[in-house]
C-alpha cells in the first residue's frame, strides 16, 4: 500500500507523527539523528542541576549566613520539590500539551530560573556583605528581598525541571519505532548512551564546577551552568524538524482509577486459564494503533491486588483489558 506516493513501510508504524500531526518518514526523522540533540541536552542539564545541588549547603552557610541545620532543611525541601514536580509535568504532557511542548515551555522556565539564580549570586545588592566570623549566625543575615530572589530562582528551577525530567527520556524513546526491528534494537543502545550522558554531566559538576565555586567564585560557578543550559536549550530546538511525536492521550491517573475500580469489582471472579481470552482486540487492531498486545504471564496472577499493580507496567502505552470467564471490560 502507498501513501502520498510512498510505501506505508516508509513511515513510522508506532503512531508517532510530526508537530502538525502528520505521519513521519523513518528515513528523515527519529533514530540517532534526532537523539544526538537529546544527549547533548542531558549532559548540560545534569551539569546544571548537580552544579547547584552539590554545593548548595555551602552557599547558604557561607554567603547567606544560615546555620547548618537551617541550610540543610532548605536544601532538602528544594530537592524534594525537584522530585515531586515531575508528576505534574508528566500529567500535563500526557493529558494536555504533549511531551514536546511541555518540554519546550519547561526548558524556558528552567533557563529563566538559572539566569535569575546566577544574578542572585553575582550582584552585591542581592546577597549579604562578606563575613569572616567562624560562627556564621553572628554575621549579617540576608534580607527578605535577597532571600526571595534566591529561593524564587531555585523554585522556578524546580518547576522547569518538573516538565523536563519526565519527558526528555520518553521523547528519546519515541524516536525509535518498536515495529522496526533495527530501530527497536537501537533503542536499547540509546538508553546506554543516555545514562552515559548523565554520568558525564554529573562528573563535570562534582569536579570542575565544585572547584570553581570553592576557589574562584560563585558567579562563575553558576554562570557556566547557565551558559551550558542555554546551549542545551538551543540544541534541543535545533533538532525539532527531526523529532517524532506522540499525541496527548489523556490523563494516566484516569487509567489507574479504571484499573483499580475494575479490579475491586471483579475481585471474586476466577481468571480464565486460556490466555487467548485475556485480550479484547485482535493483533491487527493493536498494530493499526501503533500499540502492542500484552501477553499473559504467570508471574502476576489476577487478583484485586495484582490487577492494581499491573497498571504501573502498562497503563501509559498499551490498551489493557481484564477478561474473566469470557466477560470483558475495556479499561484503557
Amino acid at each position: 500500500m502507498e501513501r502520498g506516493g510512498r510505501l506505508l513501510s516508509d513511515y513510522a508504524e508506532d503512531g508517532t507523527v510530526d508537530l502538525k500531526g502528520k505521519p513521519v518518514l523513518k528515513a528523515k526523522t527519529g533514530a540517532w539523528k534526532a537523539c544526538s540533540f537529546l544527549l547533548v541536552y542531558e549532559v548540560f542539564e545534569r551539569m546544571t542541576y548537580y552544579g547547584i545541588s552539590s554545593n548548595l549547603v555551602l552557599y547558604l552557610t557561607r554567603k547567606l549566613h544560615q546555620g547548618t541545620v537551617t541550610a540543610s532543611d532548605n536544601v532538602n525541601n528544594w530537592v524534594g520539590t525537584i522530585y515531586i514536580t515531575p508528576i505534574l509535568g508528566a500529567y500535563v504532557a500526557d493529558a494536555h500539551l504533549g511531551r514536546y511542548w511541555t518540554f519546550v515551555i519547561s526548558s524556558g522556565i528552567y533557563l529563566l530560573g538559572m539566569c535569575l539564580l546566577t544574578l542572585s549570586v553575582s550582584l552585591p545588592s542581592l546577597k549579604p556583605p562578606e563575613c569572616h566570623e567562624m560562627d556564621v549566625t553572628k554575621c549579617k543575615k540576608a534580607t527578605t528581598l535577597q532571600l526571595g530572589v534566591f529561593y524564587g530562582a531555585l523554585y522556578i528551577l524546580a518547576v522547569g525541571g518538573g516538565g523536563t525530567k519526565p519527558n526528555i527520556s520518553t521523547i528519546g524513546a519515541d524516536q525509535f519505532d518498536d515495529f522496526d526491528p533495527k530501530e527497536k534494537a537501537h533503542k536499547l543502545s540509546f538508553f546506554n548512551w543516555w545514562f552515559s550522558s548523565i554520568f558525564i554531566g554529573t562528573l563535570f559538576s562534582f569536579t570542575v564546577l565544585v572547584y570553581i565555586q570553592d576557589n574562584v567564585g560563585w558567579a562563575l560557578g553558576y554562570g557556566i551552568p547557565a551558559i551550558g543550559l542555554a546551549i542545551a536549550f538551543i540544541t534541543f530546538l535545533a533538532g525539532t524538524p527531526l523529532y517524532r511525536h506522540r499525541l496527548a492521550s489523556g490523563s494516566s491517573f484516569t487509567r489507574i482509577a479504571r484499573v483499580i475500580v475494575a479490579a475491586v469489582r471483579k475481585r471474586n471472579v476466577n481468571a480464565t486459564i486460556d490466555s487467548t481470552q485475556l485480550h479484547e482486540l485482535d493483533v491487527e487492531e493493536y498494530t493499526n494503533k501503533g500499540k502492542f498486545r500484552i501477553e499473559s504471564t504467570d508471574t502476576l496472577r489476577y487478583s484485586y491486588l495484582s490487577d492494581s499493580l499491573l497498571i504501573f507496567f502498562c497503563f501509559k502505552n498499551f490498551p489493557f483489558t481484564l477478561l474473566h470467564n469470557n466477560f470483558s471490560s475495556k479499561l484503557c
